[in-house]
């Protein structure tokens, strides 16, 4: 597989062998193919979400040999564009009432 997605990790909990299984999956895939791996939690809280340091810190080695890290910063970028007005308005710009957009 040319490129593996694994989206949001620590949203959930994971089982015990996560981190076992993580790093298996990231020492076959590395310098072989691309891996993106997106998450809310800072990359220093890996070790205790996935309950084992030194396989983390294993899996973080290969990750991050050829890797690249982009922090998006404390905000959603989803929330990050929010609405001017929360008043409903048409594309024409005339105010609706109703909640209905024109």
């Amino acid at each position: 597989m040319p490129l593996l997605i694994i989206d949001d990790l620590g949203m959930r909990k994971l089982p015990l062998t996560a981190a076992e299984e993580l790093l298996e999956i990231i020492m076959r895939r590395y310098e072989r193919a691309s891996t993106l791996l997106t998450s809310n939690r800072p990359i220093e809280d890996w070790g205790k979400l996935l309950g084992d340091t030194a396989a983390v810190s294993a899996m973080l080695d290969r990750l991050l040999h050829h890797g690249h890290v982009l922090k998006c910063g404390p905000r959603s970028w989803r929330t990050k564009t929010e609405l001017p007005s929360t008043e409903p308005q048409s594309l024409n710009g005339t105010r609706r009432t109703d909640g209905v957009r024109l």
